[in-house]
């Protein structure tokens, strides 16, 4: 989790958003965690980080703009709800992602030994 959270911070500097989901397949695949562990490390890490970072542009905006936004959105204009929006649908674009990841790995490796057998 934290190797995605880190890294993704970074990526987003430069990159745009959808770049997580390739960074957090590569990595899932790479480290091999199994489907339900990389799902939650996928979904915490882009998750906490997206939340860190809404979090902070709508404290400094004095919540004007996240305001106006929840307006559109069924979320009754409040901009702590949509902070709340962005951290969900940023936790599942990396928790999918980190599973397909895991997934490919096994499709391509075969699951992994169980210990004890």
């Amino acid at each position: 989790m934290l190797s995605i959270f880190v890294l993704a911070l970074l990526v987003q500097l430069f990159l745009p958003w959808w770049t997580v989901a390739p960074l957090c397949f590569g990595l899932a695949a790479g480290l091999g965690a199994p489907g339900g562990r990389a799902f939650g490390a996928g979904f915490a890490g882009i998750g906490l980080g997206w939340l860190l970072a809404a979090a902070w542009l709508n404290a400094r905006s004095a919540g004007i703009l996240s305001h106006r936004m929840a307006q559109l959105l069924p979320l009754g204009g409040s901009g702590w709800a949509l902070v709340l929006a962005t951290a969900l649908v940023g936790g599942l674009v990396g928790g999918v992602a980190a599973l397909a990841g895991a997934w490919a790995r096994q499709a391509v490796r075969g699951p992994a030994p169980v210990a004890g057998r």
